[in-house]
């Protein structure tokens, strides 16, 4: 059976979270790979509507087993706060339907302290994290001191985890004039919450090689955008973990056999939140406009986004880079009534083109789009299930799209709602 990673295939908030809910109906295992609950996905359900950040969207429809993979880094007292928003809006939780793999790294309360106090006293460009600890916690785990899911469940290997973590820890602490930290107190805190961690652990690697063997199907979440990938992305400007989809394999523990169809998220326009280059951003009207329609401010934050025109090169690069095999295009409906719309199709640098963005810092910075212009279109597309129902200057764009970035549509979607869904390639398909 056809196992299919999702990911992000701009700087994030591509609308993820509709798509994997759309999908996981076809799915029995939705498996969150990487990230931690800086990235939020929306979901939006017969009206109503679910905020999530560290737990699988697959988690609201029932009957499918919803993976917390070792790639992601979790904050256990956010989660625990999380299972308790989604079960008072009628959502069922249990460890049937929701697995942690027991080698998952923790995002501690001194991860968060750290990251607020690195961004505050930064004296370069600031990178514009959340300041929820997710960099700190990798670098933890890259450092080998960690204090996983795993090290909950015995008291004399969690001390001797935070003790390693805290030599570490101290020291920058007192770089960056922080206190000491509260040995004892962070201990208890941990030992309080373990109970509701450990009830979810499971060996998800093995869990998984089972359910393969089964013939169940898998559906592997990503978080955030490949321009944010930590190898790929517009670094330093970029999460603290790969995005990409290889990263899915070795972020739950399977194979990279396992994966038969990688479909990339990619909003009709282009949105980044936080710092970091942004070739075709608007500052104007048309850019607030989009920001308005499309609703553009972070789940997990608030943060307004950044608007601008599609960036064909930076979406043909994302595809390449995962291995995309086909699109689901989102937010067509915000494009709606622009008499004109752009579309970035190669960049200027000193008078010399380039049909990828440059790796380096100072030329990413200073890249200018090269523009095509498109008719737009007067008519709706929202709420639209079949190319019957879109507008013919649409059906243009879309079919621009897939041009220049060399990668087919699968998916269409029209608005929020689970079923304003056009399907063009099932990517479960055999």
């Amino acid at each position: 059976m056809a196992n299919v990673v999702v990911v992000g295939a701009q700087w994030g908030d591509e609308g993820k979270g509709k798509i994997v809910d759309w999908l996981s109906e076809r799915a029995d295992v939705i498996a969150r790979f990487q990230g931690g609950h800086n990235a939020g996905h929306t979901l939006v359900i017969d009206g109503t509507t679910y905020k999530l950040h560290a737990l699988p969207s697959g988690v609201v429809r029932g009957g499918k087993l919803s993976v917390i993979g070792n790639g992601v880094v979790l904050d256990p007292w956010h989660l625990v706060q999380e299972i308790a928003t989604v079960r008072a809006q009628g959502v069922e939780i249990s460890p049937e339907t929701l697995m942690i793999a027991e080698n998952t790294p923790l995002i501690l309360p001194i991860h968060g302290e750290l990251d607020r106090a690195r961004e505050s006293q930064s004296a370069v460009a600031k990178i514009g994290t959340t300041g929820r600890g997710i960099g700190p916690a990798y670098e933890d785990k890259v450092g080998r001191r960690s204090v996983r899911v795993a090290d909950l469940a015995d008291r004399a290997t969690l001390e001797a985890r935070v003790d390693r973590a805290l030599v570490h820890h101290d020291a920058l602490r007192r770089g960056l004039g922080l206190e000491p930290v509260d040995r004892d107190a962070l201990i208890a805190q941990l030992v309080e919450i373990a109970p509701s961690v450990l009830e979810y652990a499971a060996p998800v690697w093995k869990v998984l090689t089972e359910k393969r063997k089964a013939g169940k199907r898998i559906l592997f979440e990503g978080a955030q955008g490949a321009l944010l990938d930590i190898d790929f992305g517009t670094y330093p400007f970029v999460t603290s973990s790969n995005v990409i989809a290889g990263q899915a394999a070795t972020g739950v523990g399977v194979g990279p056999g396992a994966i038969d169809f990688v479909l990339g998220i990619v909003k009709a326009y282009t949105t980044r939140v936080g710092e970091g280059p942004f070739p075709t951003e608007l500052t104007d009207d048309d850019g607030q406009r989009m920001g308005e329609r499309g609703k553009e401010f972070g789940t997990t934050t608030g943060r307004k986004r950044r608007c601008g025109w599609f960036d064909a090169v930076l979406v043909r690069q994302t595809c390449a880079t995962s291995g995309v095999n086909g699109i689901a295009l989102t937010k067509l409906d915000v494009l709606d009534g622009f008499d004109e719309l752009k579309i970035c199709v190669g960049y200027e640098l000193n008078g010399q083109f380039f049909d990828y963005l440059p790796t380096a810092a100072d030329q990413q910075a200073r890249v200018v789009p090269i523009y095509e212009t498109m008719a737009g279109w007067s008519e709706t597309t929202a709420g639209a299930r079949s190319w019957a129902d879109l507008p013919g200057d649409a059906i243009k764009y879309v079919r621009r799209i897939e041009e220049l970035i060399q990668c087919p549509v699968a998916l269409l979607s029209t608005s929020p709602e689970r079923e304003d869904t056009i399907l063009v390639t099932d990517p479960f398909a055999d």
